[in-house]
């Protein structure tokens, strides 16, 4: 067992140089980095929230806002089933939102129990086992209806919502580069928001707070401009603003109903007109909504189509020709870095509600810089303790255990720096955790030689058995913490993921050097000394 292959000796000895390579980057200055010549690696191990600062964010969705867009919904539900009710179209008119409800009145009286009845299927129990509904319908007059949410279902919504956006901001804000951002809800409205490295939130505040609803609405061309401009709409049509309007009327009139929705989209990127080199944003719809684009290309050609962003008409360009592939493009004065962050904003998906920003800070590095400093010295001081500990204790032996701590310690830095994974203040402590334990496969191959020179076995002999036997013990164990630290990443999230990715890390590094970096030292040993004893 310890006579190794010259193909293994030599594959250990890489990856403790190449792990040596990537850790002296954190050692170095920014200066010294920038002059290193290139494919030199230059990757530092990331720092987090607490040890490095950024942005403190604290985020607010509003219920009002969550039941006006519930209503929205529900309008666009209540429209569609009463076109496709059974038995024929539902006559009606007067459909708007009035005092938190959504209303219309039914025009042939023939047809309100019908009506009735249909509303009354849309709204739903708000649990599995509760008798309250999330919307209560009513028949006003003899021929009006109006469903209200219930405050169950806007509860049940907002809980919704607020869960939505916590992992719609999520995939944002990974979008930007950023390492492990730590983001999570805090009572029922609220999302704290915490970014390490970022000092100026302002990019991440834009980007957050983009609700980025995409919808596609038809132009209403016969609508009265002065009117309009009073703020007036003809009934099923709204009036938007339009700042890039070609026309130089702040305004546009358009349809209500959405023909086509970013629900549908699958991709976006940040792209350059073909015609003026300006930078727009290209979109590609999924199947359903390649579909539904052609559909509606095909049937209003020849008329404006406006693409609304958030409520505010981006461009309206007529629809010259059907579009048939899916594929769009979306201008509107943009420059490439707002042209990037809408593209990244759509991809995401949009928020559910609108969020406003209610809390704001910056969080100062002076913290982390003593808890890297406290960290560094306990670091130091665990790995002395332990060392004096080894060699006290196992003589030779306990030398080659130390060089193996220390190798792990280089190996934990290497690796994170080449994954780029974060180190927070909870990760420090489960760094010193591992250095601790580190040692516990050595112990266990030490006593285990021990034991077998007790026995009167041969010195190469007791060594072979020793690391042999401990082998099985120490790979078991291992994989139990394994599996506990991938747990604590999978469900964790900020300190806790911090914690379990240097424990993962740690692990792996250990049993690595534990026993086949010290397993080779000791092979090199017993080849160039030939020992007749051994004391351990």
């Amino acid at each position: 067992m310890l006579d190794l292959p010259r193909w293994k000796v030599w594959s250990i000895i890489g990856v403790l140089l190449a792990a040596l390579l990537f850790t002296l980057p954190n050692f170095l200055s920014q200066s010294v980095l920038d002059s290193l010549p290139p494919g030199v690696p230059k990757s530092q191990m990331n720092l987090g929230l607490d040890l490095r600062g950024g942005s403190h964010i604290l985020l607010e969705g509003a219920r009002a806002d969550v039941l006006k867009a519930r209503l929205e919904a529900v309008e666009g539900i209540v429209r569609t089933e009463l076109r496709r009710a059974d038995g024929g179209a539902i006559a009606h008119q007067d459909m708007g939102v009035r005092d938190g409800a959504l209303s219309f009145t039914v025009r042939n009286p023939t047809d309100v129990d019908r009506a009735y009845e249909l509303m009354r299927g849309l709204s739903q129990p708000v649990g599995q086992f509760s008798t309250e509904r999330d919307l209560d319908v009513q028949l006003v007059d003899g021929n009006r209806i109006t469903l209200r949410p219930t405050s169950a279902g806007i509860a049940r919504q907002t809980d919704t919502a607020m869960a939505q956006a916590t992992e719609v901001i999520r995939r944002r804000v990974d979008e930007l580069g950023t390492r492990e951002p730590t983001i999570t809800r805090q009572g029922d409205t609220r999302i704290v928001v915490q970014v390490p490295g970022l000092e100026n939130p302002e990019a991440l505040k834009a980007l957050i707070g983009k609700t980025a609803k995409l919808e596609f609405k038809l132009v209403d061309v016969g609508a009265d401009m002065e009117m309009a401009a009073r703020g007036r709409a003809p009934a099923g049509s709204q009036v938007l603003p339009y700042p890039g309007n070609p026309a130089g009327v702040p305004f546009i009139v358009v349809k209500r109903q959405v023909l086509v929705s970013g629900d549908q989209l699958m991709e976006a990127t940040q792209g350059f007109d073909q015609r003026d080199g300006s930078a727009v944003v290209n979109i590609r719809f999924d199947a359903d909504g390649a579909r539904r684009f052609a559909r509606v290309t095909q049937e209003n050609t020849g008329r404006p189509f406006a693409m609304i962003l958030d409520g505010q008409v981006l461009s309206a360009p007529n629809i010259n020709e059907p579009i048939l592939g899916g594929q769009a493009q979306i201008s509107g004065n943009f420059t490439v870095q707002t042209a990037n962050e809408l593209a990244i904003a759509l991809k995401s998906g949009k928020l559910p509600v609108p969020l406003s920003v209610i809390e704001e800070r910056t969080v100062g590095p002076d913290l982390g810089a003593d808890s890297i400093r406290a960290g560094a010295i306990a670091s130091i001081g665990a790995v002395l303790i332990v060392a004096i500990f080894m060699i006290m204790t196992y003589g030779r032996f306990g030398i080659y255990s130390v060089i193996a701590l220390v190798l792990n310690a280089m190996l934990i830095i290497g690796i994170m720096s080449v994954l780029g994974a974060t180190l927070t203040l909870p990760g420090i402590a489960g760094f010193v955790l591992t250095i601790g334990a580190a040692v516990d496969a050595n112990v266990l191959i030490n006593e285990r030689i021990r034991e077998e020179l007790r026995k009167g076995r041969p010195i190469i002999s007791s060594i072979e058995t020793g690391y042999t036997e401990a082998s099985r013990t120490i790979f078991d164990a291992n994989v139990t913490n394994v599996i506990a630290a991938v747990i604590m990443f999978w469900f964790g999230s900020g300190p806790i993921k911090g914690f379990a990715v240097v424990l993962i890390i740690g692990i792996i590094t250990s049993v690595f050097t534990a026993v086949t970096v010290t397993r080779l030292m000791v092979s090199f040993w017993l080849e160039r000394s030939r020992p007749k004893t051994l004391v351990l």
